[in-house]
This record gives structure tokens, sequence and C-alpha cells, in this order.
């Protein structure tokens, strides 16, 4: 009877969908002022501060889904797929590995993706819409499927004293 019931609710979990959320972090130091490496956040150049320190372009938005997916999917995107493009075949691009993390996900579909991003500099407000119709194109997504915020930080952690940048998300899938 026990190996009837555990077989019952198998079969039932197989055809019911399963929802996963993932949570992702990323974060990044400014290059020095004169730096010529441009600052790239969420796929977008933002010209009023220099680039980051990343061995990529250093983008923290496309870098937090990344490893928000990762921990969905069990696959080390940056700390795996993300370094052998880098460093073998020099794609720096994080749009890239942000396209090769979502393959990775299978069946499981995007239903939403939840990023905050706290900085003091470059000014994102004026290009939040902007940044989350890119988002929005990237993955494939509605811009209703696509949830944005910032904050300077007040000065309050390295970050909100304009020394970087740091982004967190949450993505939510469904198979």
């Amino acid at each position: 009877m026990h190996r009837l019931i555990f077989a019952e609710k198998q079969h039932m979990t197989e055809h019911t969908n399963q929802v996963r959320v993932g949570i992702g972090q990323d974060s990044h130091r400014f290059l020095p002022s004169d730096s010529a490496k441009p600052c790239i956040v969420a796929g977008l150049i933002f010209e009023d501060c220099p680039g980051l320190a990343a061995d990529s372009d250093g983008d923290v938005v496309f870098h937090a889904i990344c490893n928000a997916i990762s921990s969905v999917s069990g696959v080390p995107i940056l700390g795996g797929v993300a370094i052998d493009l880098c460093h073998k075949d020099g794609i720096t691009d994080s749009q890239v590995y942000l396209e090769k993390a979502l393959e990775f996900l299978k069946t499981q579909k995007v239903q939403h993706v939840a990023l905050t991003i706290e900085g003091k500099r470059p000014r994102f407000q004026k290009r939040v819409d902007e940044m989350r119709r890119n988002i929005a194109r990237v993955m494939n997504l509605r811009l209703d499927q696509v949830g944005l915020t910032v904050t300077s930080g007040d000065g309050l952690t390295d970050f909100g004293c304009g020394e970087g940048l740091q982004c967190f998300c949450i993505v939510t899938t469904v198979s």
C-alpha cells in the first residue's frame, strides 16, 4: 500500500507545474575615473562614470540574473560557463552569459525577474524603463515580467558612497 501511495504522489508531481525561485547578487567596484572601459548596466552604456572592475564588462544586472538562474538550474554560470567564454573565447559581453544561462533552465520558463540596484552613481532613475525594456528583450519576456528598483544607498555602504554598484535579483520560473 505504501508503494502505491508513493507512486501516485510521484505521478501527480510529474504532471503539475513546478515553481522555482532563484536569488542572485553581484557587485563590482568602479575603475579609476580615467579608465576607457565603459560603464555597462543592464546592457546599456552609462557615460557619466567609469567602467566596473571585472574580466567581463562587469554588468552587475546581467550577472545578478545569471546567479539567480544558477540557483534555479544548479549550473554555475559565472563560476564556470562565463569564465570559459571570457578566458577561452575572449567573450566579455555579459548579455552572452545571460543568454547561455537561460539555455540551462531547460523546461523551466521565467515568469518574473525582480531586481534592485544600489549605487550612488550613475543616476539610474531616468533610465529605469529603458533598462527594463532591454532586460525583457534579452530574456524574451514581456515588460510587466520585469521589475526594477534603484536606490542611491544614501552613503551607508561603499555602493552608496559611489565606490561601485550592487544588484540583487529574484527569478521566478515554472515548468
